[in-house]
């Protein structure tokens, strides 16, 4: 039903265009300043009206980010419809899902289904997103494979930062906020001319307290946060045809994360007293074991903790010459991340983990485009990254299982694509393009060893043999689609593409060396079709797409049988599995001071063949491998997604008042492979901001409220032992008042 809707409405919207666009024609006017502002993108690799690109694509812009409380790329999931950005058990590894294209793993050597970027400098170890977002121009959302005009292949789409460039002149603005968390955060710029062709920008974020949450036993407060971070950029341009960018930035972050609740009672272990079930989602609690801190040298009764400091350096160069474009960006980041989390929820040594991370990415892309006007545009590139992780994992089993665990590892990842795009325009107002891929990348984990400690104060205990993994990925992609103008504002596009993502191994549950021996490369054939319009005098825009893709070898979280540990959890591939769905997004000003955004995005899929997801009580009772069919299941993600926002602005003497409200529907989730009792419930969140300021100042103050209902929802569910029902709660309702001075 939900899906004929989405057709049929696209449809009717379409029609809409046509003859919105025909009144248009006609001599229906509104007024200029009424129109919907045109967003220059760079999704295609050169600037263009987001109107005008073939692609499923949302934008926000950095003002927009701040007035609907984006301050992590985790937070876009309310802004962009058909995304989904939750942290694994509440940790600081993210797992993305666009179009219901995602992948779950709490490890931080598999890449994801989404690729991320700042100023075209990929990020590819999931863990190395979850920084603060500031001084940011723009986010660009692409729904759908990509792969043709970027460097890095992914199945599910691309969510692009770009933050503020250098200026001319000199300008500098300072933001700070206080809310009833007793959370301050202030950011600030200053940019401006250091010659006639040197310019240059330094930003800055510090973020500090906030905590919500209270351990349920101690009464001791978790959630503070404490993280800052700075960006400099120089930038050069000896002339009109070349010009050179540098970026530095570096950051930290040492916040308490969000703490976990139990949503069931806690008896796991008959010796210890039961705890009851939270009623509420502000309790947690904590606490570790002898063990534990004789592997890791934290305290039984420490508090969970991040520990985390990134940095990196870019430098995009860019040139014209005959007509040709050329730009070159070299990039290095690094990540260290030290987090310490505890999955149980609770003062018993049940569930703690403790991740440290070093990892590092070196990569240099470079492209050529056409510069000149005609029918044929085209552009091709070549990239090449390194990553190196060095990782150990700490599990804290001590009061249920007898022992504790580290898991250390080494993983090399070396990737060369060559890509290229060329679009033609066989008419004034029809268009074609096509594009390939080609990447050869190669996996190596070595160094992996599992050692335990048995008791408190005793040596850890190698019981796993050191195990050395490498897998070879080589895949060709690519892209064939028809753009059509019919009347002037209105662009249909229908395209075919192919998307890979690449195999991997399963960490930390590994077993005998032969348990697991890696997952296969995904690949996704991706089906669209679209439209976007300008009418009313372009007062109004309206987008859409639907879409069907075909999934083989999906990577799922599952389980296998290992001969010495039984079953353990791992990564698997799906044989056969199809999505389908669409969006629609609109933007329309009726009067020059009224803004209205609506987002409405479904999707839904089944796993056309599954037959090898472990049956995991079966595999105990029988003591062997016994696997159940999942074939006809659906796949686990929330089907419907629903946003919008509304602004309104007026004058009071002297001064301007705007009213901003926004508000984001996430639907059910029903994860297939862990069972309903892991369903996490739909919600609504709703936001709203009140914001005074001269007609002509420098300043303005607003009043901001979040979660004004004080929805009490969750982000996700799931345990770590069986048994052990824990949940990631979102933030209550916050209050507080932000100060804005531009000079």
């Amino acid at each position: 039903m939900i899906k004929r809707l989405l057709i049929g409405t696209a449809a009717g919207a379409l029609g809409a265009a046509f003859t919105g666009s025909a009144w248009a024609q006609a001599g229906v006017q509104a007024s200029g300043d009424a129109a919907v502002e045109q967003v220059i993108v760079t999704a295609q690799r050169r600037e263009q009206s987001a109107q005008d690109v073939g692609v499923a694509l949302s934008v926000i812009s950095g003002e927009q980010m701040v007035a609907r409380g984006v301050a992590t790329v985790n937070q876009l999931q309310y802004a962009t419809p058909s995304l989904e950005i939750t942290p694994q058990f509440g940790s600081g590894q993210p797992s993305f899902r666009l179009r219901g294209v995602g992948f779950d793993d709490y490890a931080s050597n598999n890449s994801s289904t989404v690729g991320v970027s700042v100023d075209e400098v990929a990020y590819p170890i999931q863990a190395q997103t979850q920084g603060l977002l500031f001084d940011i121009a723009r986010v660009e959302v692409l729904r759908g494979p990509q792969g043709t005009l970027y460097g890095r292949n992914t199945t599910g789409g691309a969510i692009n930062f770009i933050t503020n460039r250098p200026t001319n002149s000199l300008t500098a603005g300072v933001t700070a906020e206080y809310d009833n968390n007793d959370a301050f955060k202030a950011e600030g710029y200053v940019s401006g001319p250091l010659g006639d062709t040197l310019s240059g920008r330094l930003a800055f974020v510090t973020d500090q307290g906030g905590a919500w949450q209270k351990n349920r036993a101690t009464g001791q407060k978790l959630g503070d946060r404490d993280t800052g971070s700075v960006r400099g950029q120089l930038a050069w341009t000896p002339n009109d045809k070349a010009d050179v960018l540098l970026s530095v930035h570096a950051g930290y972050d040492k916040s308490e994360p969000t703490g976990l609740y139990l949503f069931n009672p806690l008896g796991y272990n008959a010796t210890l007293p039961t705890i009851p079930a939270d009623a509420s989602r502000k309790n947690t609690g904590w606490g570790g074991s002898a063990a534990f801190a004789t592997l890791t040298g934290i305290a039984a009764n420490a508090k969970p903790f991040h520990d985390t400091k990134s940095s990196g350096v870019s430098l995009r160069a860019h040139g014209e010459t005959g007509g040709v474009d050329l730009v070159s960006i070299t990039a290095y980041e690094k990540l260290h991340r030290k987090e310490y989390n505890d999955w149980d929820a609770s003062p018993y040594a049940y569930a703690g983990t403790y991740f440290d991370t070093d990892a590092k990415v070196f990569s240099q892309e470079l492209r050529a485009s056409s510069k000149t006007e005609g029918p044929l545009q085209w552009l091709v590139g070549g990239y090449y990254s390194r990553e190196t992780i060095d990782e150990a994992f700490y599990s804290d089993f001590y009061q249920s299982l007898l022992f504790d665990t580290r898991t250390t590892y080494s993983q090399k990842v070396r990737s060369a694509s060559l890509f290229g795009q060329l679009e033609y325009a066989l008419s004034d107002r029809l268009k074609l393009v096509a594009g390939l891929r080609g990447e050869d990348e190669k996996r190596q984990q070595f160094d992996f060893v599992t050692a335990g400690v048995f008791a408190p104060g005793a040596p850890p205990t190698n019981f796993s043999p050191t195990d050395d993994k490498s897998l070879k990925n080589k895949s060709v992609t690519g892209k064939l689609a028809l753009e059509y103008k019919p009347v002037d504002g209105v662009l249909l596009y229908a395209s075919v593409s192919k998307g890979t993502k690449s195999g991997g191994f399963t960490s930390y549950n590994r077993g005998d060396a032969a348990a697991v021996d890696g997952f296969k490369p995904e690949t996704l054939w991706a089906y669209e079709t679209g439209f976007k319009s300008s009418f009313a005098a372009n007062t109004v825009q309206l987008n859409g797409s639907v879409f069907y893709y075909d999934y083989k070898d999906q990577q799922v979280q599952s389980a296998i049988y290992d001969i010495n540990n039984g079953p353990i959890g791992a990564i698997v591939n799906a044989q056969k599995s199809h999505i389908y769905g669409g969006e629609l997004e609109l933007t329309w000003r009726p009067v020059p001071d009224l803004r209205i955004g609506q987002s409405l995005g479904y999707k839904t899929g089944k796993f056309d063949k599954y037959t090898n997801d472990l049956d995991i009580p079966a595999s105990v009772a029988a003591g062997h491998a016994v696997y159940i069919s999942r074939t006809g299941a659906k796949v686990g993600f929330p089907p419907l997604s629903y946003g919008g926002d509304v602004s309104y602005t007026w004058a009071v003497g002297d001064y301007e008042v705007e009213a901003q409200g926004n508000y984001a529907f996430h639907d059910k989730t029903k994860p297939l492979l862990l069972g309903s009792r892991y369903d996490v419930d739909s919600y609504w969140l709703a936001n709203a901001s009140v914001t005074l300021s001269p007609a002509r100042g420098p300043w303005a103050l607003t009043a901001f409220a979040r979660n004004i209902f004080n929805t009490r929802y969750d982000l996700t569910r799931n345990f770590f032992l069986p048994l052990i029902d824990i949940a990631a709660p979102g933030r209550p309702a916050t209050y507080g008042l932000r100060a804005q001075y531009r000079f």
